[in-house]
């Protein structure tokens, strides 16, 4: 299987909402209702916020191909770009979205080992990631990879509140 990973650029721009859609969609349409969905899809995935993400020096994009075919995406924050306050020396990883069509392929896998690889280069001493409590896939993959359930925080899909699973994986220097 040939595998490639790019850093994404504003030329990125339009792919990076139409897979941050399919692949968000794909995962969580159903357990959720269609209108908060939809509240949830236009304010997360607008061109205006991804391009304001993507041209932040503290977070970092990566597309994955696989045979040449997009694949998913990674989506890492450092400093004040964290979703939570986690510390100088903290990385969080806020997107590993793998298409539909390419889970159980490891493709995942290669997405963390990116994130954690930029988190050492980086002499970062965790990673941490936010997970939906009932992502039973998500959270038991996550586990295997060495991340310890920490703490928890609402998210809020439209008008529902939901809780994640704050997991952090410490990294020996």
């Amino acid at each position: 299987m040939d595998i490639i990973m790019e850093r994404c650029t504003r030329d990125d721009l339009q792919i990076l909402q139409e897979i941050s859609i399919e692949t968000f969609q794909d995962t969580f349409k159903e357990q959720n209702t269609p209108e908060n969905l939809k509240a949830y899809l236009e304010k997360a995935f607008s061109i205006r916020k991804l391009e304001r993400e993507l041209v932040n020096t503290a977070s970092q994009f990566f597309f994955i191909r696989v045979e040449d075919e997009l694949a998913g995406y990674l989506k890492v924050n450092t400093g004040s770009a964290q979703t939570e306050e986690m510390g100088a020396d903290s990385l969080e990883i806020e997107r590993i979205y793998v298409k539909h069509t390419f889970q159980r392929q490891g493709i995942g896998k290669h997405l963390l080992l990116k994130a954690l690889e930029i988190a050492v280069s980086l002499r970062k001493e965790q990673v941490w990631l936010g997970v939906w409590e009932k992502n039973e896939n998500a959270l038991s993959f996550y586990e295997k990879m060495g991340f310890v359930s920490a703490d928890s925080h609402s998210f809020f899909m439209g008008d529902e509140g939901q809780t994640d699973i704050i997991m952090i994986k410490t990294l020996s220097q």
